[in-house]
């Protein structure tokens, strides 16, 4: 059978008569009918049943009013009323007996109306088997109709007029508004866009027609399924989808689809009917653009598939989306959300950084069109590379056999794979050693480590700093006590710390004699001052630390000093004389903890880095809190604190963070990546 199109004129006048129900065969809806959410899906049915208007149950959300294919098990919708937001159980749709179409809330309340676009004053309405509802006169004269009205897909029998547009929805079984639109543009352009999400307001266009500027009038899906544009004295001017489809063998509809292309699919109807129509798929007939991911390249925007991710093309035709070395999706469950890094980056205030602790993953053809703020020509590889790793600002290079290297920065936006790029490849900047977080699972065998307090303060002088910190910030925000006093001589400024001789830390513990335990930083021993406040006091021995100079020392010294909190050992003085270098602690009289993180109610929560990584994991950070009414009620920060902690208590220095960028994690000025599991770099004693 012949499903090409006519070429006489005839054929475009027959298409641009006015559409009614005359001639077809219909089932009144009364005036005063209606329909309620409920579990059974309850629908008026066109004639033949091949489509139903009414309440679809969306998962456990709620319920949408739309038209779907009846016959199909899916039940593909093609239309929806009030998209963005579900109504629940005993919500109602009514045809009034004005002859307006409503639909209520559960409480009466009027979410939606045909009033608006032109809907009242109806007779009675019906659901036609041409997939349109309508709202129809005495004289079956069409009010109002969904083919007016269309969502994101369009079906044979129905044109999309100047001024008319798609959305795409959000994802495939969330049907609320999307990142794309296809319009027929006052100017007579059918175009693709990318909207400006959350608004439905278009951004720029990724594909178009181009040659109707100023002659498209109406955009048509026939009865043959054909797709095309014509003009106002219906001459066609663009076919845009040109392989005949039988309406009579087969279901059809075109789509635009939430990945932002326009697809024409068909069924088979035979399959609907039978027995094993759990088998049958809708078929791909034509889609535009040939490559979403190549096509979208604005100079604003998130791309096809998010911020510092990539689109990759994949064997059917359909988009992947990817993150880069050193980076994770931020909601696996809506990949299009983009990416983030899985590490801490670069601190500007550390330059020294970037060829010590960084270093570049490649990608083959990927690129991040128009996102780059430095180019430099006829230079080589190597000399692109540590263009980049000397720069804090650079996330990745772009570099090609012509010799030019583009530096970008995140967040890095129109991610592509592109084989058309000729060899150009991207360097990605990542972390030295970077781990990713591994899967929450208990720990096993954790009853043989055995943690003292003067491991919780970490396993250098600098991880003192930021464990005490981390830790403090998790458990309280701001529930500090006053702190003993001690007559402070030769101290910080603005810090009640005893700057102390070393002689005198040497008395105060006998020659350094009764050991209290050790770690990896150092040793602690029993001291005993001349003091009538604090008599006994734990000294803390650090390691020779050539690395860190007196004035950064001392910086992290106020930090500690700073930090009071119930469940933490207070920080009393230090010695900073020479090379040596010691911390004075309050004494715990009760012994250090290995004696007691035994009682925990379970055996996991003997270790605290790691009991904390599964509660943070496992989404129960309300079970490290339970005692803090003022925690409790701000789970979101505990859980930024957490992670922090976690990164301050890396054993691999280069992973730590330094005190700007933990600073700028905890104000929320930066991002928090998700921490290594500590399990992994623990340290036994």
């Amino acid at each position: 059978m012949d499903f090409s199109p006519p070429h006489s004129s005839c054929f475009f006048l027959l298409l641009l008569l006015p559409f009614s129900t005359n001639g077809q065969t219909y089932r009144k809806i009364t005036l005063g009918s209606s329909l309620t959410a409920a579990n059974d899906n309850s629908s008026w049915t066109s004639p033949s049943g091949d489509f139903a208007f009414g309440f679809q149950q969306i998962g456990d959300d709620g319920f949408l009013l739309a038209i779907w294919f009846n016959k199909i098990p899916e039940r593909t919708i093609v239309w929806s009323a009030n998209r963005n937001d579900l109504v629940q159980r005993g919500s109602r749709v009514q045809l009034t007996t004005d002859g307006q179409l409503t639909l209520d809330d559960q409480s009466g309340t009027q979410l939606w109306s045909t009033l608006n676009s032109g809907g009242s004053g109806a007779a009675y309405a019906a659901m036609l088997d041409t997939g349109n509802f309508v709202l129809a006169s005495q004289s079956a004269a069409n009010l109002w109709q969904s083919f007016d009205q269309p969502t994101d897909t369009m079906l044979p029998t129905q044109t999309l007029s100047q001024g008319r547009e798609l959305i795409a929805p959000y994802l495939e079984k969330n049907y609320s508004d999307g990142r794309y639109m296809f319009a027929l543009q006052p100017d007579g352009n059918l175009s693709l866009y990318t909207t400006r999400y959350p608004s439905t307001t278009n951004n720029f266009a990724y594909w178009s027609t181009q040659d109707s500027i100023g002659s498209g009038y109406q955009f048509i899906f026939n009865q043959s399924g054909y797709m095309y544009l014509i003009a106002r004295n219906g001459t066609m001017i663009n076919p845009v989808f040109s392989k005949p489809v039988s309406m009579q063998d087969f279901y059809q509809r075109a789509t635009l689809d939430y990945d932002g292309v326009f697809r024409h699919y068909f069924y088979p109807k035979i399959a609907a009917s039978s027995s094993r129509n759990g088998d049958m798929a809708w078929t791909t007939s034509s889609f535009v653009p040939s490559n979403i991911c190549t096509a979208i390249q604005g100079q604003v925007g998130s791309g096809a598939c998010g911020y510092n991710s990539v689109c990759r093309l994949g064997e059917d035709q359909r988009p992947r989306c990817e993150c880069p070395p050193g980076y994770t999706f931020v909601d696996p469950n809506d990949l299009r959300k983009g990416c983030k890094t899985n590490f801490v980056s670069q601190d500007c205030d550390q330059p020294s950084q970037g060829t010590d602790g960084f270093e570049l993953e490649v990608m083959p053809n990927a690129n991040w069109p128009f996102n780059d703020y430095e180019f430099f020509g006829s230079v080589s590889e190597d000399w692109c590379r540590q263009a980049c790793l000397s720069d804090c600002y650079c996330a990745v290079v772009i570099f090609n056999p012509a010799g030019q290297c583009w530096k970008k920065r995140i967040p890095l936006s129109n991610g592509m794979i592109d084989p058309g790029l000729g060899g150009a490849k991207a360097l990605i900047k990542v972390r030295k050693g970077n781990f990713t977080a591994g899967s929450c699972a208990k720990k096993n065998d954790r009853s043989t480590l055995i943690i003292t307090g003067s491991v919780l303060l970490g396993n250098s002088v600098f991880l003192n700093v930021i464990s005490l910190l981390g830790i403090y910030v998790f458990f309280s925000r701001m529930n500090r006590q006053k702190a003993k006093m001690i007559p402070p001589h030769n101290g910080l400024p603005d810090v009640n710390l005893v700057s102390f001789t070393y002689n005198e830390l040497e008395t105060a513990t006998g020659g350094f004699k009764e050991e209290l335990g050790s770690g990896a930083s150092g040793i602690v021993y029993k001291g005993l001052l001349d003091n009538e406040d604090t008599p006994l006091v734990a000294v803390k021995k650090l390691y020779k630390m050539i690395r860190e100079g007196e004035q950064e020392f001392r910086t992290e010294v106020k930090v500690i000093g700073r930090t009071n909190h119930k469940n933490l050992v207070q920080l009393l003085g230090f010695c900073d004389e020479g090379q040596q270098r010691l911390l004075v602690y309050e004494y715990m009289s009760n012994g250090s903890l290995k004696k007691l993180e035994l009682d925990a109610m379970e055996e996991d929560q003997i270790v605290l880095a790691d009991w904390a990584y599964d509660c943070f994991k496992e989404e129960k950070l309300d079970l490290l809190v339970l005692e803090d009414e003022e925690a409790m009620e701000d789970m979101k920060r505990v859980e930024i604190f957490v992670m922090v902690a976690i990164w301050c208590i890396q054993e691999d220095p280069s992973l730590r963070p330094g005190m700007k960028k933990v600073l700028q994690m905890l104000e929320g000025a930066v991002q928090v990546p998700i921490p290594p599991d500590p399990a992994s770099f623990i340290r036994f004693i």
